[in-house]
């Protein structure tokens, strides 16, 4: 059964700035929260690759309220070394990021793309820089059929 997407959302790991984690560290940390997996679709190291976490057709846990019509996608960082909030993106992360975004806006037209903290009742910076006005040209440059 396909999904009806409605939102890409981009998070970051809250680690901080430099520490390489992969998938596997986040999904150790969301099984012991008692998930059944990792709660993100992709997360993106510090050097620009990709990993697959769920798949697309599953629903995530990373919106509380909202995981059955996003799909979640996590960079490493976004904290400082005092784990202050802060845009620690590599320039491989941002390269990964645009990419992603704009081949998941393909498959999913009419998806808004946004952070973590533009949802209603999140009190959390995450993904510690503006998704939403960052990535508004790949929501413009895409038809809606």
């Amino acid at each position: 059964m396909m999904r009806n997407i409605t939102h890409l959302v981009v998070h970051c790991s809250a680690t901080p700035e430099g520490r390489d984690i992969d998938i596997s560290t986040i999904r150790g940390w969301h099984k012991a929260n008692g998930w059944t997996d990792v709660g993100y679709h992709y997360v993106v190291k510090l050097d620009g690759s990709v990993q697959k976490g769920r798949v697309e057709a599953q629903i995530g846990s990373h919106v509380a309220g909202h995981n059955a019509t996003t799909i979640g996608i996590c960079y490493i960082g976004g904290c400082d070394k005092a784990m202050k909030p802060k845009d620690t993106r590599t320039e491989a992360q941002k390269i990964a990021l645009r990419e992603l975004l704009t081949e998941l806006k393909k498959r999913y037209p009419k998806a808004k793309i946004q952070g973590h903290r533009d949802f209603p009742s999140v009190a959390k910076a995450c993904p510690s820089f503006d998704a939403k006005g960052e990535y508004a040209n790949i929501a413009n440059s895409v038809s809606v059929v």
